[in-house]
């Protein structure tokens, strides 16, 4: 076989050498996701490569075999190619083999291997498409060796008991990856990135995170006097209200700011001296083991949209609406993030309501993860985990680069938390140190 001959020999073997390449990447990085779309839209390529990715054990087989071969081979034939051309020019046998040696491995790397799979790489649904009824073809074509390679392969995965498939399962995590890089492409603006996070958060987040609390519900009794009623609406215009025959767990129902304000309006008073008339007694009692997106079915299959939350002991522990639940879904897309609860002042701090949830303040400060979260609820809570006492004002702790610290105290209750960045907080004391 003469020069001519080999080097189009060689280059034969670098276009079957790039399909493989091209074919192993491609086929392997295409996105199920878009494949399921063309699948949708009638494209049978795109089924071809699903059924490919399930099971790839025979493609991964196919894509080696001809790998392998393809270097055999353009050892054998490339052994010297250009030696005695190179030779009759620099005299040197030794450098001549060198040379063409280079050269050979250089072209099989660069448009063999290097060049298809980073294009496989950018284009991988484009290319894939197009080169799986080919390596269809070429498993069927090599199906005795594959089945032997194949066969063997199998075996010692099923001995480490590995799977021969890979896992097609999407997790919250992917979609998060997806969503944030969309953001990043700016293909998802901010209002639908945070709206997309806070669908997923409504099944991570209790109701307690949402609710208002037992202390801050304003509750009328069976006995509740015209003077009172009027008071409490004046000062607290919810739309409706608990009603309780005596203290806050006797509950009897709830009534609506709608029922009792034509009664004030007209002035009909008697009306109002037995608040028993207008209230409804259908009201929605539910445990405080619920989500916010179990909340949310259980307001949709019920038709309401007040709740009472009641814990094991069947004590009130907080009353929650349907505007609470939508509030916690839209807050970072209608209202500004966390404004009565979260507020960073100009110094780099954050000043936070000791009730505020605890996926809140994960979300401004960037903190992954608190320890134990499923134990507490609030950043109160959180303090007092750390802590395990009821803090006091001045108290603090150091977590995750942050110094938190109680600021406010009422009645044991923690109203306010400071919290420092660590190098923020170094940056103040060594200010304060040359000051001084």
């Amino acid at each position: 076989m003469g020069i001519a001959e080999k080097l189009m020999f060689i280059l034969f073997l670098i276009l079957i050498s790039a399909f493989f390449s091209m074919a192993e990447i491609s086929l392997a990085g295409a996105r199920k996701i878009k494949l399921q779309l063309l699948v949708d839209e009638g494209n049978e390529n795109a089924k071809k490569v699903i059924d490919l990715q399930s099971n790839p054990g025979n493609f991964f087989t196919t894509v080696q075999i001809g790998l392998n071969i393809v270097a055999i081979l353009a050892g054998i034939i490339g052994d010297g190619i250009l030696s005695p051309i190179i030779n009759k020019y620099i005299g040197n046998p030794t450098i001549a083999f060198l040379i063409s040696f280079i050269f050979v491995t250089g072209c099989f790397i660069e448009f063999a291997d290097l060049i298809p799979k980073r294009l496989a790489m950018v284009y991988p649904e484009k290319i894939a498409l197009t080169l799986v009824n080919p390596m269809t073809l070429t498993i069927k074509i090599l199906t005795p060796i594959v089945f032997i390679f194949s066969g063997v392969a199998n075996l010692v995965f099923k001995v480490f008991n590995t799977p021969n498939s890979r896992d097609e399962l999407i997790t919250h995590d992917d979609i998060f990856a997806l969503v944030d890089a969309g953001a990043e492409a700016g293909v998802v603006h901010t209002k639908e990135h945070h709206l997309i996070e806070n669908v997923f958060e409504l099944e991570q987040r209790w109701v307690s995170s949402a609710m208002t609390t037992r202390d801050e519900i304003v509750y009328f009794t069976l006995e509740e006097t015209e003077e009172s009623i009027k008071q409490k609406i004046a000062e607290y215009p919810h739309s409706k209200f608990l009603v309780c025959e005596s203290d806050i767990d006797s509950i009897y129902g709830y009534v609506g700011s709608k029922d009792i304000l034509p009664r004030i309006l007209k002035g009909e008073s008697s009306g109002l001296q037995n608040i028993k008339e207008i209230t409804n007694r259908n009201i929605l009692i539910i445990p405080n083991t619920l989500t916010l997106s179990e909340m949310l079915d259980r307001f949709n299959e019920a038709r309401e949209d007040f709740a009472v939350i009641l814990n094991e002991y069947a004590h009130v522990v907080g009353v929650i609406t349907l505007n609470d639940v939508v509030s916690t879904l839209m807050g970072d897309v209608v209202y500004p993030m966390q404004e009565e609860y979260i507020i960073k002042r100009g110094d780099g701090s954050w000043l936070i309501d000791g009730v505020t949830a605890t996926e809140d303040v994960k979300k401004v400060l960037e903190i992954e993860a608190f320890p134990e979260e499923d134990s507490y609820e609030t950043i109160a809570g959180f303090m007092m985990y750390m802590l395990k006492s009821i803090p006091k004002k001045g108290a603090h702790i150091e977590f995750d680069g942050y110094s938190f610290e109680v600021v406010d105290v009422d009645n044991f209750k923690i109203d306010q938390l400071l919290v420092i960045k660590e190098e923020k907080k170094s940056e103040d004391d060594l200010e304060n140190n040359e000051n001084e």
